[in-house]
């Protein structure tokens, strides 16, 4: 039978040895896997509910990544990515505390 994951518990996960490339390149661009698999989970959950997706999964699924249409949609979301994030960075370079001068001894003598 098998065991009941439990929140903490570790997960392993293996790829295939003939895994999709596009598949392997999605896991390579993730910065934090676990979050990633969350979001995916959460989205799965909200859209249908709590249930096994061996269920629903078709058993053969050959070019569902073969269209083009992923990569395509990968490569405009990771520039719009991007661009936000340069964004974000040329707005943090604009907020950033204006640096204050330090006033010292001689500068109060000169004004006296």
């Amino acid at each position: 039978m098998k065991k009941t994951k439990l929140a903490g518990d570790n997960m392993s996960l293996k790829t295939r040895k003939t895994e999709d490339p596009l598949v392997m390149a999605w896991l390579n661009a993730q910065t934090n896997l676990m979050d990633s698999f969350r979001y995916l989970v959460e989205n799965e959950i909200m859209q249908h509910g709590v249930r096994n997706l061996q269920m629903f999964i078709p058993v053969e699924r050959a070019g569902v990544l073969s269209s083009g249409a992923p990569v395509q949609a990968a490569q405009a979301e990771m520039a719009v990515a991007a661009e936000a994030a340069d964004h974000d960075e040329e707005l943090a370079a604009a907020h950033e505390a204006p640096t204050i001068d330090e006033v010292d001894d001689e500068d109060i003598e000169a004004w006296s």
